[in-house]
């Protein structure tokens, strides 16, 4: 076995697997496995632990390894110095010299953020470039900012070199993410916004057929990028919005920057500039003091915003944040919450993919006989078509989460 890594999270999270990996090889590895977790739940925290004592317990290919050789840290793990075997015995971290199975160093000092340049990525049709990462606000239910560190951004040229080196490869299509990718440019000379930077990469690598956005947060979008939706068909017509609930008191409480009529007015204003834009958002159920009444508007959201791939949580408190030591809503009642999102999420975009059929879309084919429309819709063909191409298709139907291909 060579090197292989075990992801969890989001799309920023895959792009930084695959430099992982990368700088593992370079650093002569083999037989290893990485675990690159995610830390925004408790939750996803407990599965992360889970899948480690799973593996552990493989008796042919684990049986004489250690449940972890190393833990690694944000700042640590795009370098290759990182993975070598014959690493320092102890590490400085925070002040303090620790065993060497602990590889963190004070994620706070770092501020600047090196782009790692990847051709390829493997077991993916689309490229995740990370134009930006760390967090400079404090959302009272996330522990982000201490494990990210502040916001910090790749400079404009690095990514644009990039994207064309990708393009050049071949890849359809691009992802910038970030943890708060619209916060992107604000520590670079200029104050360069999100916006400039889809312009920039639009205009210099022509090449390139589909770019992509991750998750936005609707309090920092930027004239810039609005034009860009409303002029150029390369940029992709899906937007997944930062938007976590539906009632005024809970933002606030959340200490979120966006309350509910702003998030309604951005989706209509979208859809004005580009009518076949189409919005998923990340929803948290049962959060610390939520109220029936709360928890119906963050419901009645969903069709005042015209969402239709929801991403739920069910609120989880995280040691260390000021929600953790709020009022908390009963687990049963947060988990029933959750449920009720998920089911009304599942029929909006149930509803959606039935307003698509019969309809010819363009679809960048990913394995095992799927692919993604612009618009993200999942698509599957009858017979499995080459990998990464971006093909013309009429639907002829739809199923519970994906559309079928005539």
């Amino acid at each position: 076995m060579a090197v292989d890594v075990l992801t969890f999270g989001c799309r920023l999270n895959i792009h930084e697997s695959e430099a992982m990996r990368r700088a593992a090889e370079a650093a002569g590895r083999d037989n290893l496995i990485i675990v690159n977790t995610c830390a925004v739940t408790a939750e996803a925290t407990r599965q992360a632990r889970q899948a480690i004592r799973r593996m552990r317990r493989e008796p042919d290919a684990f049986a004489a390894m250690p449940e972890v050789d190393r833990v690694i840290g944000n700042a640590e793990k795009m370098r290759a110095d990182a993975w070598r075997k014959d690493a320092p015995e102890t590490v400085r971290a925070f002040g303090l010299d620790v065993s060497a199975r602990i590889a963190v160093s004070d994620i706070m000092e770092v501020r600047d953020t090196a782009p790692f340049m990847l051709d390829a990525f493997e077991q993916h049709t689309r490229a995740f470039i990370k134009a930006q990462d760390g967090c400079d606000h404090r959302c009272t239910f996330c522990i982000i900012p201490y494990g990210r560190g502040p916001s910090r951004s790749v400079p404009m040229g690095a990514i644009v070199d990039q994207v064309r080196r990708l393009a050049s490869a071949g890849v359809k299509e691009v992802v910038l993410t970030g943890v708060d990718v619209t916060s992107y440019g604000a520590d670079l000379p200029g104050a360069p916004t999100l916006g400039a930077l889809v312009a920039q990469i639009l205009k210099h690598v022509p090449e390139l057929p589909r770019l992509r956005l991750s998750s936005i947060d609707v309090a920092e979008i930027d004239p810039l990028l609005l034009e860009s939706f409303a002029t150029e068909t390369r940029l992709m017509p899906y937007l997944h919005l930062s938007l976590q609930a539906g009632d005024d008191l809970i933002l606030k409480r959340m200490k979120r920057r966006h309350n509910r009529a702003q998030a309604i007015s951005f989706c209509a204003r979208l859809r004005e500039i580009r009518p076949d834009i189409v919005f998923g958002a990340d929803l948290i159920a049962g959060f610390p003091t939520e109220t029936g009444d709360h928890f119906e508007r963050s419901l009645q959201l969903i069709d005042e915003c015209g969402l239709t791939h929801l991403h739920v949580f069910s609120y989880s408190p995280r040691s260390g944040t000021p929600a953790a030591r709020m009022p908390q809503v009963a687990r049963e009642v947060a988990r029933e919450r959750a449920k009720r999102l998920i089911e009304k999420g599942e029929a909006a975009r149930r509803a959606h993919m039935e307003r698509l059929v019969g309809r010819r879309l363009r679809v960048l084919t990913e394995a095992n006989g799927f692919g993604r429309a612009e618009d993200f819709s999942l698509v599957k063909f009858s017979a499995p078509p080459r990998r990464g191409e971006i093909m013309e298709t009429d639907i002829a139907s739809c199923e519970r989460d994906h559309l079928i291909a005539a």
